[in-house]
């Protein structure tokens, strides 16, 4: 990694502008929030005790909703998200709106999504506020029929009818997608169903990034394979003349990853430490942006170094910050002093904004909590800046 050196992490710590939208009830809410969130303990007790109240239906959709829902959800449908990205997009920061509703695997689920994603390309047509639209692979096919193509084991013929179903789905968003000039990005999940989605999303990229890159797929950089396969398919856009679009983030499925590894004796695909994760992640940043002419990158990133770099590295290829090639994303509720800041410096720079029915957004916001729990030093942060923003309005002497 190269030394951060244009600018130092001190623009980070101006919590005025990190939570300026946030009134003082709600900075409040947000500072008991992480408290709790804290104590892994507490985390575990709660998950726990809120999944068997929802599988019994229990009414305490309500406390949810007044809870870990309104700091991290954006509303129960799109409308609902409105008020929220206006007030972003006043201080200059986009937004993304991730439909978070994981449901059962059958056709009429995944055509409902699909539908559901339309709708959302639709809205966000005509909102530049709204800059991106998003869609998860196995919100589209069954993880079992991504996994059996992945593995290049031939399908019966009732499996290739299913495999011909999310592959029109697929095709019927992007080309919605490149019609309203929307940009997509398609999330990225284990790596034993990730091939299918990968050829698939490269497929689209094919069809329909001649121009620019309108088709997004994602990098999940804890993954040692993740920067050599960008350079083999930089190759071949190359030289088929499509464009590359990529969401950067570190990665979710870890111990899943590590713990299938093993259990089956193949090599963990994960890279071997946090730091050699770091520098993975920023490569492949350099990479991309020394390559800016033939691909588009958005940095999902809730870690300051790579903000930093990301910001060295617009500088040091004489990019302007607000290029629309190169854009910053953090989810919403987290590292709003990263969100903020970097907008108030005149960065691309957006939240993801999950939305959907309290119940079944709740596998969404448990692992919101889990990974507070889990991410060395991500809570003690976010808990050191809500502090001193409470210090400044004098909500705590």
């Amino acid at each position: 990694m190269k030394k951060i050196a244009s600018m130092n992490k001190d623009i980070f710590n101006n919590t005025e502008v990190a939570f300026a939208v946030k009134s003082d009830a709600e900075l409040e809410k947000a500072y008991w929030l992480f408290k709790m969130i804290k104590s892994e303990s507490l985390v575990k007790l709660g998950t726990g005790v809120t999944k068997f109240a929802l599988k019994h239906h229990f009414p305490v959709e309500g406390l949810i909703k007044t809870t870990v829902f309104d700091h991290f959800c954006g509303g129960v449908t799109e409308k609902d998200t409105l008020p929220l990205v206006d007030k972003l997009y006043d201080k200059g920061v986009y937004s993304i709106l991730d439909y978070s509703v994981e449901g059962a695997e059958n056709d009429e689920t995944f055509d409902a999504t699909l539908q559901k994603n339309l709708e959302l390309i639709d809205f966000a047509k005509n909102r530049p506020e709204i800059p991106f639209a998003v869609f998860k692979p196995t919100g589209m096919g069954r993880f079992a029929i991504y996994e059996k193509v992945s593995s290049g084991k031939a399908l019966t013929a009732k499996e290739q009818a299913e495999w011909d179903k999310v592959v029109a789905r697929y095709d019927t968003l992007s080309q919605a997608a490149y019609k309203a000039d929307v940009p997509l990005m398609i999330d990225a999940e284990e790596t034993w169903m990730q091939k299918a989605a990968d050829d698939l999303v490269e497929e689209m990229m094919r069809r329909y990034n001649k121009e620019k890159p309108i088709i997004f797929n994602t990098l999940q950089l804890y993954r040692k394979d993740r920067l050599p396969y960008l350079k083999e398919l930089h190759q071949r856009a190359k030289q088929e003349g499509f464009k590359i679009g990529m969401k950067l983030v570190r990665g979710a499925y870890m111990e899943k990853e590590r713990a299938r590894a093993q259990e089956l004796g193949y090599e963990d695909p994960i890279c071997v430490d946090k730091a050699a994760t770091d520098k993975n992640y920023n490569d492949t940043m350099a990479y991309m942006v020394a390559h800016i002419e033939d691909m588009s990158v958005y940095a999902g990133t809730h870690n300051e170094d790579s903000a930093l770099y990301l910001t060295q590295l617009i500088a040091q290829h004489g990019l302007q910050k607000y290029d629309k090639r190169v854009w910053f994303g953090q989810l919403l509720g987290m590292s709003d002093h990263i969100t903020f800041n970097l907008a108030k410096l005149g960065y691309n720079t957006s939240k993801y904004i999950p939305f959907g029915p309290v119940k079944d957004v709740m596998p969404y916001l448990i692992r919101r909590a889990e990974e507070n729990t889990s991410v060395a030093g991500q809570t003690n942060r976010e808990l050191e800046l809500l502090s001193i923003e409470r210090k400044r309005r004098k909500l705590q002497m």
